[in-house]
């Protein structure tokens, strides 16, 4: 049975801003509009590796050290992945996060949609 589709989460606008690493903005079909920058996106990177980071770095009971200087990450390229996604390539060479519009509604950073949709994903996880 196929998942009911959230109309939010559909792009009525994308713009990717790579040359002048502004970054990514998206206009929702309600109107809402989100923009993130490229290190925001990094940090979210949705890619198999990366969550296995996170996980990884959330259950490392260990004293916490000092992270070492690390230069802000940028955009090389950008790409469509068919019409319900975006892959970025970034300037530490990652590039195999593709990034879905249902997965770049979630992370918005604003505090109305961490309200409404990690809200939601935590809910329907437990």
């Amino acid at each position: 049975m196929p998942l009911p589709i959230d109309a939010r989460k559909k792009p009525v606008d994308v713009k990717v801003y790579v040359s002048t690493g502004e970054g990514v903005a998206i206009t929702w079909s309600d109107g809402h509009q989100s923009r993130y920058d490229f290190p925001y996106l990094r940090d979210h990177c949705p890619c198999a590796t990366c969550n296995d980071e996170r996980l990884r770095k959330a259950e490392d009971k260990s004293p916490s050290v000092l992270p070492l200087y690390k230069e802000r990450v940028k955009a090389r390229a950008a790409k469509a992945v068919g019409n319900y996604a975006i892959q970025i390539e970034f300037s530490d060479s990652h590039s195999t996060g593709i990034y879905s519009f249902d997965c770049l509604r979630e992370i918005c950073p604003c505090r109305d949609c961490a309200r409404a949709f990690r809200a939601e994903a935590k809910q329907t996880t437990t």
